[in-house]
Parts: structure tokens; sequence; C-alpha cells
């Protein structure tokens, strides 16, 4: 299914652009990227929904096909920017692996993230609701994880990308066992005449 551009550009639209912090997630609301902009949320994110500039897209990293949500954590203050992106990386990842290009040092202090100033959908329902589709969702990831692979063997050797196919393979078998969850087992009965042999 093509991704309804009309409807990600309305809700784009309803980002703040102040400076912060902002968390890109998928179809489920799970965070896969954490980022930051001292230019404006909604214009950053802009640029990373139409993969305009943006180094996690063009290292294969994220898959904009999977982005249905923009959590949104705004300040006043530079200088608050990199503290509160560590906070926000440090927390997400340890529940599930983020797609990060650079990994920010881990807060001194362990300190709660705070809640997002906005959860905005940036896919509609419909479209959200026929990509969960197993047999949609494990093609397209297992075709992502190609070419990230592809993109480290040739192009980008990294760790940053190395960890970022890890948590793509991580991702895969997760649809993968989804999808073998469609298979029906079938009684296992003699057929209709046929004889016990014992």
């Amino acid at each position: 299914m093509a991704i309804n551009i009309a409807f990600r550009r309305k809700a784009v639209a309803t980002l703040t652009n102040q400076i912060g912090a902002y968390v890109l997630c998928d179809l489920d609301q799970i965070p896969i990227y954490v980022g930051q902009s001292i230019d404006g949320i909604r214009a950053r994110v802009r640029r990373h929904l139409t993969s305009a500039r943006s180094d996690i897209i063009a290292n294969r990293q994220i898959d904009v096909w999977e982005i249905a949500w923009v959590w949104t954590y705004p300040v006043q203050n530079r200088e608050d920017i990199n503290p509160l992106e560590a906070v926000l990386f440090h927390q997400f990842d340890k529940k599930s692996a983020l797609m990060n290009g650079k990994l920010p040092k881990a807060p001194a202090q362990r300190i709660r993230a705070p809640k997002p100033a906005q959860k905005i959908q940036v896919m509609s329902d419909a479209e959200i609701g026929e990509k969960k589709a197993a047999s949609l969702r494990l093609p397209r990831q297992a075709e992502h994880y190609s070419q990230i692979v592809g993109h480290f063997l040739a192009v980008k050797n990294s760790k940053e990308i190395a960890r970022a196919i890890q948590a793509h393979f991580v991702r895969l078998e997760r649809y993968h066992r989804s999808l073998l969850q469609l298979a029906t087992e079938e009684e296992d009965k003699p057929l209709a005449g046929e004889a016990d042999s014992f």
C-alpha cells in the first residue's frame, strides 16, 4: 500500500516547530528513532519523512514506510536538547533497540523521560491497519533488511549501521513469527475408506 501523502502532510503540519527532541514510532507506536532539532522539530521531521538530506534514511537505518507516529519534546533552551535526547534514547532503547546512527552518552543519573508534548499520528488508521498485516509487513521488512545489509557491505560498514542491522533482524524475526501464526494445522485423519494398517 502506498503512503497517503496528503494525510501525512496535513499531520506533519500540526507538529510544533519549536526546538527540542522527537521520537519516530512504527505502526505499533514502538519508538524506532530518537532525534533532535535546533532549527524546528516540524522541519526536521518533514525532512526525514520525505528522505531529504537524512542520513538515517540514506543509510537504510529506518524505513519511512513504517513511521506512523511522531512524539515531540520541545524545549526553550538549546543546552537542554542533548541531555533530553540522551534520556529519551536510553529509556526507549532498553525496551526495543533504536535505529539511531549516533548513540548519545548515557545520563550520569537515572532520569525518567518526560511525557511528550504531542503524539501526532502521521498515517491514517486505514493505512496502519492494512500495513500491519504480516503478509505485507514481513516481505517489506525482509526487503529493507536486505537493503541495509547491502549498504553495510558496499557503502558504509560502521558500528552504528551494524547495530541497526541487528535491530532490523529482531523485527524481521517478530514479523516472521506473526506470519507463521496464520498457518492452520490440518487434522491428522485417515482418508475415507483407508484401512488401519496396524
